[in-house]
C-alpha cells in the first residue's frame, strides 16, 4: 500500500500540475489540513532534484499564504471554524497557552514552532486568536517556513540519490518514522 502511494506521488511529481498540487497542499497544511506537506515535497524533490529549490519556494509561498488563512480563522472565525480544528488535535488548552505565549514572546514563538513537527496550523490559528499583528506574523512565517523547506531541499539536492535509495528500500520504516514525528508533534501540542 505505502509503496503504491509513494509511486503515485512520484508520478504526480512529474505531471504538469504538480506545482499547483504542492502549493495547494502547503496552503491547506498551514491552515486546516492534518497531513504535512513533506509527504508530497520529499518525493517530488527526489523525482526531480534540479527543481528542489523551486519546489521549496512553492511550498514556502503556499504555506505562508495558508498561514494567513489560519490567522484569519483564529482572529475572525474562532468559534465556528478554529475550535473544531483545534478540537481535532485535542489542543484546546494548548490554544489558550499559545495565545498567552504570543502576548509574551511574539515573533519568537512563530520562529521556533514553525521549524518543529508541531502542526503549524495550531500556531497560525493561535496567532490570529491572540490578534497578533499580521505583518510581523507574515514575516516570521516566511522566515521559519522558508528555512524549513529550503533545508529539506538543500539536503535532498546534495544527498538525493542515497536518500531516495534508502527510502525506497525501507519505505515502511521511513513512513513509520514520519508518522511517529507527526504523532509526537500532535502530542506536544496537546501536552503544552
Amino acid at each position: 500500500m505505502f509503496h503504491a502511494l509513494y509511486q503515485r506521488t512520484l508520478a504526480l511529481a512529474a505531471s504538469r500540475h504538480a506545482s499547483w498540487w504542492l502549493f495547494a497542499v502547503a496552503f491547506a497544511e498551514a491552515s486546516f489540513f492534518p497531513i504535512p506537506v513533506d509527504l508530497m515535497l520529499i518525493p517530488m524533490i527526489l523525482a526531480a532534484r534540479e527543481r528542489a529549490f523551486r519546489l521549496a519556494a512553492i511550498c514556502t509561498v503556499g504555506s505562508v499564504t495558508g498561514a494567513m488563512l489560519g490567522w484569519v480563522i483564529g482572529a475572525m472565525l474562532l468559534q465556528h471554524v478554529a475550535l473544531p480544528i483545534v478540537h481535532f488535535y485535542h489542543a484546546e488548552h494548548t490554544l489558550a497557552v499559545m495565545q498567552e505565549k504570543f502576548r509574551q514572546y511574539g515573533v519568537a514563538i512563530i520562529l521556533l514552532k514553525g521549524l518543529t513537527p508541531i502542526p503549524f496550523k495550531i500556531v497560525t490559528i493561535a496567532a490570529g486568536a491572540a490578534h497578533f499583528a499580521i505583518l510581523p506574523f507574515i514575516a516570521a512565517s516566511l522566515v521559519t517556513r522558508g528555512a524549513r523547506f529550503f533545508l529539506v531541499a538543500t539536503l535532498l539536492w546534495f544527498y538525493g540519490a542515497p536518500i531516495r535509495d534508502f527510502i525506497e528500500r525501507r519505505l515502511t520504516l521511513v513512513l513509520a518514522g514520519f508518522l511517529f514525528l507527526i504523532i509526537a508533534g500532535i502530542l506536544a501540542v496537546t501536552l503544552l
